[in-house]
């Protein structure tokens, strides 16, 4: 009875020895890796989830910038349970082969997990980029348009409005012609018609 009931507890230890060496291991969620591309791009890789993870990949290139993601679940991968960390070197490693971390890579494929169930492959579900260059067209556009905006009331300041003088000159001389015109009607009626230049000379002077 006793070597029977010793084989058991030899038994139960063993079986959660193997479940502790089952067990995933969770510690590569949340680290980066950097790494460069062939064209020299800078690049970075985050790894996030549990069971079903994400990978996302960002990148500095001339002139640019790009991205792009990945899910699968490599945790169904007995080579990953074991040692994560060295799943995703060799993903990094792969990705430094090529020029473009984002393009050509629909599935990331290793050999440490290859003989694994197609769940455990991670594939792009996810990418985008963005033109340095284009943006900075913009602010260019947006700076040229102010520039010109600013001209263009330098200019009407310059160019002002009409002279004043000829207006106010115009204007006088239409008030001295209604001075002149009442000053001959006055003249008109109190003058004898020999004096009525004189007399609306004299009438306008004074009311002038």
């Amino acid at each position: 009875m006793k070597s029977l009931a010793l084989l058991f507890v030899v038994v139960i230890c063993g079986l959660g020895g193997l479940g502790q060496k089952l067990k995933p291991n969770r510690r590569s969620s949340g680290e980066e890796i950097n790494f460069r591309t062939k064209t020299k791009d800078v690049c970075t890789m985050s790894m996030s989830g549990d069971e079903e993870m994400k990978l996302r990949i960002e990148c500095q290139s001339q002139g640019m910038s790009y991205w792009c993601e990945f899910t699968g679940k490599p945790s169904v991968c007995r080579a990953f349970l074991n040692n994560p960390k060295i799943y995703w070197n060799q993903i990094a490693m792969e990705l430094r082969k090529l020029p473009h971390a984002c393009e050509s890579t629909q599935v990331l494929k290793i050999t440490m997990c290859q003989k694994a169930h197609p769940e455990a492959l991670m594939k792009q579900v996810a990418a985008g980029m963005e033109l340095e260059d284009l943006a900075n067209q913009d602010k260019s556009v947006q700076k040229t348009s102010t520039s010109m905006s600013e001209a263009g009331i330098s200019s009407l300041k310059k160019i002002g409005k009409p002279p004043i003088l000829p207006l106010i000159k115009t204007a006088q001389h239409g008030q001295g012609s209604e001075v002149e015109t009442e000053a001959m009607k006055l003249a008109r009626e109190h003058c004898w018609e020999s004096l009525h230049g004189f007399c609306s000379y004299i009438i306008g002077f004074f009311r002038g």
